[in-house]
């Protein structure tokens, strides 16, 4: 399972939310609310072995499947 699979899957999974393009954001679009958030980077941290600091808790790396794609791999770039 890719990445993107993996995270659709547990949104999906957690928020009960089935129906959302990549690029939708999350918070606009009331998939996830700000305490979601926080168990989505628990999430990421467990599953993809990354550690998500506080400057980089910014919607432009959390807010949509797209989003958090593009964020997984810069940090696993950065730590290969």
């Amino acid at each position: 399972m890719t990445s993107r699979e993996q995270i659709r899957s547990f949104i999906s999974d957690t928020f009960f939310v089935d129906e959302f393009a990549d690029g939708d954001s999350f918070l606009k679009n009331g998939i996830i609310d700000s305490m979601g958030m926080l168990e989505l980077v628990v999430f990421l941290e467990k599953t993809f072995g990354i550690a998500i600091v506080d400057v980089e808790l910014v919607p432009e790396n959390l807010d949509s499947v797209d989003n958090l794609a593009g964020f997984i791999e810069r940090k696993r770039a950065v730590a290969a």
